[in-house]
Parts: structure tokens; C-alpha cells; sequence
């Protein structure tokens, strides 16, 4: 067992290796042999893309687990606790079990210096296969290629939008970033597309590791309705399925229909009403996350969203003009400097009345007064603060019952507002955001 206390392992990753990512996976390879962490359990699943991953990885560990098969999900980042991004059978990874995980890993490494992710990654793999599950759902993050998590074999792959993000590291433009994101495909094995429109280098790299593909709206796909949805796929033998007058949901419906696709081709047992509970239940902490609460006798909403890059910007205004609110609807905003201001923030210019923006605590913040200029410049009415919690407070003072606030921009600008939640708690509650 550990000595180390989790805050001490922690402290200690982040100063492990020079660089914070270091593309490439042969020194992960090397210590994930000396664990045996070839196979985790006797199914995995692994997802990537642009937008939409954990949404999905949720959606399928939601689906398995109805079936009564214990799961684990490995994600990433976290938002308030590092034990968010270990998941085994929808309860959070304990401080102990990290640890020894931690300390399993270190033991093994030797002389190879892993990063802080590389670290989390493989400590993630020992300890599923110590858990001995059923299935594990694994999030593969920047890129897909070359990123650690990309070291399993999945029995089955998605890729869930591709759009330009993380430009320093994966080019800009998607074709480029389709590339890295094929990279997790495996030959033979089902490899599923969620984007309506696929560069042409993700279709090449399925041609030529001959897999079995299935691409929305040809091979599944989902028709979406005031009160309801329907959606139609095919098993793994090529027969049609379909499930009719699905409730609509909180989290992005296509992301669902990707996830309803993969289950599909696991030949677990097809039940309508399980799976549509299963659905149901679903949530993800920070993605169109609609929270109720009483600021000074008024009931406004707060809505938390991490989306932080054009294509989420874009699918989040969408969902906005789904539901108007009867008051008016304010903003907190907060962006990383490396990321696009312009094509996060001119998507929602129309759904937002004011504006308040403030730095992240971090120094890869991109400037509030930056943030200021540009929405001034958009004719856009703007406040600036010296950090989101500030900013929230002045919207809610400034709010009047019935209206919403939304806050978007980033991990850390949804980290901060959970942050400021847990000292207000008196008369918070959690609602679903269906559009």
C-alpha cells in the first residue's frame, strides 16, 4: 500500500517530467508491458473527437452498466477532484485505490520519465485490471494517435466530431486532425463516425485497415422531434434496429446515437426499455448542466457548459434557441489564450444580453480585458471582473427572478462556478437541460 497521500502523488506527477505533454507512446508502451496492461477487461471501448467525448463515454458506460456489467471509464480532466477521472461502477476511484495504483506504476517505470497524463493513464489501466470488470470505456483526449490511452486495443473505436482545436499540436484544419483522431481505429475491429461529414483522410484510414465502419446517416442515425426522438442503427450482423419515441435528453442527442450504435455491435441484449432509462439517467457534470437556485429570494438558473471551441459553441447556441427563457439570459465567460475567440463567442452574441468576463487561475489565461474589447467591439454590453467567481456574483445581484445565467468558456471557468455553488448551496438543485 502507498505512504504517499494522494495531494503528495499528485504534487509529485506534476513535476515528474520536463513537459507537460510529450506526444508519443513508447515510453508508456514500455511500462504498460512490464504491468501486462495489453487487455483490461473483455470488452473496451475507446472514444475520441473534438466535442462530445465524455458525453458519449457516459452514455455507453450507462448502457453496459443497465445491463448489470461493472464498467470503469477513464476520462479527463477533472474539475474539483482527480478521482473524477477514474470511474468504477459509477462511483469515483477512492483516494487509497489511486495511490496504490500510483505507487504500481512508479514501481514499474524504472528510468523512464512519464508525464503527469501518462502517469494518470497507466495508473488508470493497473487498476481496472485489478478490478477485474466487464467493460472499460476510455476517453482518448488530445488528438487520439499519439496519446496515451491510444496504447489499448479496443474491440470497438468512435470518433465523435472532428473539428479544429488544439491547433499547436494537431494542425489546423480537419483534415489534419482527422488523421490523429483514425489513429485509434484498429484493423478488423468496428470503427464508428459520428461526424456528418468525415475529411477524407479518416475515410482512407478505414479503407485500409479494412474495418467495419458505421457512419452517421448511413449506417445509423437520429430523427429528432418537439417531444421525442427516434433513432435507427444496425447490429453486428447487418440487421436494422430501431428505437421509436425516445424522451428527449439532457446531454447532445447525436452523442447518444453514436453510443446507442456501439451498443448495438456489442451483442448484449436489445431492451428498449432499459436502454431508454439508461438514456435517461445519464449525466455529465458541466455539459448543458442546468442548476436551479435562490440568490437573495430570487429563483434564477445557472447553466454550466465546458465548451470552450467553435464546433461546442456553435451546438450550444443551437441548443439555446431551443429554449428561450421568459427573462432575459446574462453571461460569465472566460477563454485559454491559445484557444479561438471569435468562433466561440460570436455563436452565442445573439443569445446573451450582458456580458461579464474575467481571468481563469491559470497563466495560460487569455487576458478579461482582451475578452472585454472583443465583445465591445461586437456591440456587445461588457463588465470586467478579477475572476469568475466575482463575475457570477455580480450577474446573479444584477439578475432579476426567472432569468439565466450562463457560464461557459472552460474547464477551469466550470471548476470556479462549482466552486462558488458549494458555498451557496441553500436552495441549489440540479435540472436537466432538454431542449
Amino acid at each position: 500500500m502507498s505512504q504517499r497521500s494522494l495531494a503528495d502523488w499528485l504534487a509529485y506527477l506534476e513535476q515528474l517530467h520536463p513537459s507537460a505533454i510529450d506526444m508519443g507512446l513508447e515510453r508508456s508502451r514500455q511500462v504498460a508491458q512490464r504491468l501486462d496492461l495489453d487487455k483490461l477487461a473483455p470488452l473496451t471501448v475507446t472514444v475520441t473527437g473534438t466535442n462530445g467525448k465524455g458525453s458519449t463515454c457516459a452514455f455507453i458506460a450507462s448502457l453496459l452498466e443497465a445491463q448489470g456489467l461493472s464498467v470503469g471509464v477513464y476520462s479527463s480532466p477533472h474539475l474539483l477532484r482527480y478521482n473524477e477521472r477514474v470511474q468504477i461502477a459509477g462511483e469515483l476511484a477512492s483516494d487509497e485505490l489511486l495511490c496504490d495504483a500510483f505507487a504500481a506504476v512508479e514501481a514499474a517505470r524504472g528510468d523512464i520519465s512519464l508525464t503527469y497524463f501518462e502517469m494518470g493513464t497507466l495508473a488508470a489501466f493497473w487498476l481496472f485490471k485489478q478490478q477485474r470488470l466487464d467493460a472499460v470505456v476510455l476517453e482518448v483526449g488530445l488528438g487520439g494517435r499519439l496519446d496515451a490511452v491510444n496504447l489499448v486495443d479496443p474491440d470497438i473505436a468512435l470518433v465523435t466530431s472532428i473539428g479544429v482545436d488544439h491547433v499547436e499540436w494537431l494542425g489546423d484544419s480537419r483534415e489534419s486532425v482527422s488523421v490523429e483522431k483514425a489513429g485509434i481505429y484498429r484493423a478488423g475491429k468496428p470503427a464508428l463516425c459520428g461526424d456528418l461529414d468525415p475529411p477524407q483522410p479518416l475515410l482512407d484510414a478505414v479503407a485500409e485497415l479494412d474495418a467495419p465502419f458505421y457512419l452517421r446517416a448511413r449506417d445509423y442515425d437520429l430523427v429528432a422531434g418537439e417531444l421525442g426522438w427516434t433513432w435507427r442503427g444496425t447490429d453486428a450482423q447487418g440487421g436494422a434496429l430501431e428505437l421509436v419515441d425516445l424522451p428527449l435528453l439532457d446531454l447532445p442527442m447525436e452523442n447518444a446515437a453514436l453510443a446507442l450504435q456501439a451498443y448495438a455491435l456489442t451483442g448484449l441484449a436489445w431492451q428498449p426499455e432499459k436502454i431508454r432509462q439508461a438514456l435517461l439517467r445519464t449525466r455529465v457534470t458541466g455539459r448543458l448542466d442546468r442548476r436551479q437556485l435562490i440568490w437573495q429570494g430570487k429563483p434564477l438558473t445557472l447553466l454550466l457548459d465546458v465548451g470552450h471551441n467553435p464546433h461546442a459553441a456553435e451546438y450550444l447556441a443551437r441548443r439555446l434557441a431551443m429554449k428561450p427563457v421568459t427573462g432575459k439570459r446574462s453571461a460569465v465567460f472566460a477563454l485559454l489564450a491559445d484557444k479561438d475567440l471569435a468562433g466561440v463567442v460570436m455563436p452565442l452574441i445573439p443569445h446573451v444580453a450582458h456580458w461579464a468576463v474575467a481571468p481563469l487561475p491559470t497563466s495560460r489565461t487569455r487576458p478579461a480585458a482582451e475578452l472585454a474589447r472583443y465583445l465591445t467591439d461586437c456591440a456587445a454590453q461588457v463588465a470586467v471582473f478579477d475572476d469568475v467567481c466575482s463575475a457570477l456574483d455580480a450577474q446573479c445581484a444584477k439578475a432579476s427572478a426567472g432569468d439565466e445565467i450562463l457560464l461557459f468558456g472552460s474547464f477551469y471557468c466550470v471548476a470556479e462556478a462549482l466552486e462558488w455553488l458549494a458555498g451557496h448551496a441553500t436552495g441549489v438543485g440540479q435540472d436537466g437541460f432538454a431542449g
